[in-house]
């Protein structure tokens, strides 16, 4: 017995909404009168932008590159990039170059030298995040997992090259700093440095990072670049490197049950520095939402339908659609939420033909383009781990930052979500339609232009 709409949302005469997520069961109300409040407000004492601002201000900063561990890969631009010239995944296999369809006019360069780091101008770079979720340790002592042969070449050349050598060690001696160890880098044995060092060559949790900090004609401190700053070409490679690192920290540890992917864009919503950046991180475990959602598939495979798309149709909340995509205003959320779905027969995105993974970018870029880059936001996407038989399309939840989880949310468990569905589509439609206008975003249909049939994600009947 499938469950009904009517149990998950619910309008009160006085125009309160009380929502209970199907996914998840979350408890999120909506108010009258808490809902005028702006999206976003002016940044706080801007002042004007420095040469220093503009390629150091954090760590990810293009005059600051040694202060990242060692580089897994990274994208430049190369107009003769046009045409595939090799099948080699983003990441996999040593040393070298790539063009990729994926990524046209643009070469992917992996395992990038330290006195090469200059050498070309990285549009996105895939580095190892410094301080992981799950270390290389966990998985050597918890799975008896051994470095990859490939891993293990690449950090014995870049050890052997006194830059190379030089640049791990620096970044050890940052790390043992903040966890407050006694040690320093130039101290160690081989042995030992090789050990320190192995989650730099071999690890599961990466970074995908832009290579501004601010936007090219930045005048001040306020403008940030963030996707919605992106071209729509740029975009698009962004999401594409990110997608072929999902399946490259898939395949490189069979001990892997899930890759979590995810964005944090400004500190409200937890990202440690203001520069555009994804993370992906390899766990052994579904996690929790994955356990309370995939029974609820097995039995029921439609429930995403009717509660993703189907319920978007029948209460005005479709935003935009291209041709393997569709983004609606999601319920059931902690804070006001975007859902881009994929309607690929597909539910694993590394899996995907490049222009079915570009119409979710493309999705995904619209929307941050209407919020704007001052908007605190969490990108977080969902997909079918692998080794699991119930689908799970693959989407990308936008949750916007705008209230601080409180008193009355810690002792009921009922979240106050200040915006409704209804008005968070009212809000971002117009801005919409006003970018696809101005040429800001991609070609697609907006609001009432969208012809979207029901039961349209296509993974919950075929999955290849």
């Amino acid at each position: 017995m499938t469950e009904c709409v009517d149990d998950y949302y619910l309008e009160l005469p006085d125009g309160t909404i009380k929502q209970r997520n199907p996914f998840t069961g979350t408890q999120v109300w909506t108010v009258p009168g808490r809902a005028a409040r702006p999206l976003g407000g002016p940044v706080d004492n801007p002042r004007p932008l420095t040469h220093a601002d503009r390629t150091s201000a954090c760590a990810f900063c293009v005059d600051r590159y040694l202060q990242t561990p060692p580089e897994k890969a990274r994208l430049v631009d190369d107009p003769e990039c046009s045409a595939p010239s090799c099948s080699d995944a983003a990441g996999a296999g040593g040393a070298g170059t790539d063009c990729d369809p994926r990524w046209p006019g643009r070469r992917l360069i992996r395992q990038v030298p330290a006195d090469q780091l200059d050498a070309t101008t990285a549009q996105f770079r895939r580095i190892p995040n410094l301080f992981e979720i799950l270390p290389w340790q966990y998985w050597q002592m918890n799975h008896g997992l051994v470095m990859p042969e490939s891993a293990r070449s690449w950090q014995d050349e870049y050890l052997a090259d006194p830059a190379g050598r030089a640049h791990v060690q620096a970044v050890l001696d940052a790390r043992f700093r903040a966890a407050g160890r006694q040690l320093r880098a130039e101290d160690l044995s081989d042995d030992a440095l090789r050990d320190e060092s192995a989650a730099f060559f071999a690890g599961g949790h990466d970074v995908i990072v832009g290579r501004r900090h601010y936007t090219d004609d930045a005048t001040t401190t306020a403008d940030l670049a963030g996707s919605g700053t992106l071209s729509v070409a740029e975009h698009r490679a962004f999401i594409a490197l990110t997608v072929a690192t999902m399946g490259d920290l898939y395949a490189q540890n069979p001990r892997v049950r899930f890759v979590v992917a995810f964005q944090n864009w400004l500190k409200p919503a937890g990202a440690s520095f203001d520069h555009l950046h994804k993370q992906l991180v390899a766990i052994d475990e579904l996690g929790t939402r994955n356990q309370t959602v995939l029974p609820k598939a097995v039995v029921d495979p439609d429930i995403y339908n009717r509660f993703g798309p189907d319920f978007a149709i029948d209460h005005g909340l479709v935003l935009a659609r291209n041709e393997h995509a569709l983004a609606t205003v999601g319920f059931g959320h902690r804070y006001p939420s975007v859902e881009i779905w994929s309607t690929s027969a597909l539910d694993q995105p590394w899996r995907m033909e490049p222009e079915e993974v570009d119409a979710m970018a493309d999705l995904v870029h619209a929307v941050h383009v209407v919020v704007g880059p001052h908007v605190p936001c969490n990108e977080e996407w969902h997909h079918r781990p692998v080794g699991v038989g119930a689908p799970v399309p693959w989407r990308v939840n936008l949750k916007l930052r705008v209230s601080t989880l409180a008193g009355f949310e810690g002792g009921t468990k009922i979240y106050v979500n200040a915006i409704s569905p209804a008005s968070l589509t009212s809000r971002l439609l117009p801005e919409m339609v006003r970018a696809r206008e101005a040429g800001l975003i991609a070609p697609m249909d907006l609001g009432d232009e969208c012809s979207v049939p029901r039961g349209v994600l296509a993974s919950t009947r075929v999955r290849g």
